[in-house]
């Protein structure tokens, strides 16, 4: 065999095996499972409450994954889950390390899971006209509650689903 054939059969093989591995790592990127774009959240809510199915699909309209899980005492998971009794509303959810209390509005939501602030959560105490989940009515201005070991702070203001600081 001369030494150009020899040649041109190298050429030929390297090129082939180069395209053999880029054709497996291709694939093996295409068999990996997609990374979420943000986590799932548990909700722990009453499962004949419709204001909380209201929020659960605010949730979801806003792309958030959701999961829901029908808890007929409430007062224990927030017990459990660190939520003061004075921020209670009626249902209570998880989210990457933080909890949420109440109708808090999605933008709420991915604004803490950018942000990750020092804290166990947010809450939107009680169940106020506009809020998410509590559609109807004249909206009412209400606030999202941070709280945890430093205390509490306003976290954000809105009427409605509207932020107004």
């Amino acid at each position: 065999m001369t030494d150009r054939k020899r040649s041109a059969e190298m050429d030929g093989f390297a090129r082939r095996s180069f395209l053999a591995l880029i054709a497996a790592a291709t694939l093996g990127a295409a068999a990996r499972p997609a990374v979420a774009a943000e986590p799932m959240i548990k909700v722990h809510k009453d499962p004949n409450c419709g204001c909380c199915s209201g929020w659960v699909q605010h949730l979801r309209d806003a792309g958030f994954t959701v999961q829901v899980v029908d808890a007929s005492d409430l007062p224990n998971v927030r017990r459990r889950l660190g939520v003061p009794a004075d921020l209670a509303a009626c249902h209570t959810a998880e989210v990457d390390g933080y909890i949420l209390e109440g109708h808090v509005p999605a933008s709420a939501v991915r604004r803490l899971l950018t942000e990750r602030p020092k804290a166990v959560g947010l809450a939107v105490p009680g169940m106020p006209v506009g809020s998410p989940g509590m559609e109807g009515g004249h909206p009412q201005p209400y606030a999202v509650v941070q709280f945890g070991p430093a205390g509490r702070t306003t976290f954000m203001r809105f009427v409605g689903k509207e932020v107004i600081g």
